[in-house]
C-alpha cells in the first residue's frame, strides 16, 4: 500500500527522495534529514542524494544494508516486498530512487510501488 508523503516544508518533490526517506525512516523533520544528509555530503566530499552518503547516515542510526537483486526476480516490485513485510521500518533503494516503508505502507511523493528494489535498509 502506498501513502502520499512529502515533508517539504516548500512542497517540493524533486531531488530530495534521499531527504524525505531518512526523514521518515528516522522519524525527523525534514530540514533535520537535510542537515544530516548535507553534512554527511560533506564529511565524504559526495553529494548528499548519494547512496554512500544517504546510505551512512542510516547506518550511523543503526541500518544495515542487504541486498535484494541476489535473492528474488527482477520482476520484484516494492509491492511485493510490502505484501511480504508487514511490520517494520525498511528504506528501500531502487535505480535513481529511495523510499522508507514502514509496517507495510510505502511512503513516497508518488506511487512507487511498482519499481525494482535493489536494496533494503532496516534496523
Amino acid at each position: 500500500m502506498y501513502r502520499k508523503f512529502n515533508p517539504n516544508p516548500c512542497g517540493k518533490s524533486v531531488g530530495d527522495c534521499s531527504v524525505r526517506a531518512v526523514s521518515k525512516a528516522l522519524g525527523i523533520g525534514w530540514r533535520e534529514a537535510y542537515c544530516l544528509n548535507a553534512a554527511q555530503g560533506f564529511n565524504m566530499c559526495d553529494v548528499m542524494s548519494s547512496n554512500a552518503v544517504w546510505g551512512t547516515v542510516l547506518k550511523n542510526h543503526g541500518f544495515n544494508q542487504y541486498p535484494l537483486l541476489d535473492r528474488y526476480p527482477s520482476t520484484y516490485t516494492a509491492e511485493d516486498f510490502l505484501n511480504e513485510h508487514k511490520k517494520g521500518v525498511f528504506v528501500l533503494g531502487f535505480s535513481g530512487h529511495v523510499a522508507t516503508a514502514i509496517d507495510g505502507i510505502l511512503y513516497d511523493s508518488w506511487d512507487s510501488s511498482s519499481e525494482t528494489p535493489v536494496y533494503v535498509w532496516t534496523p
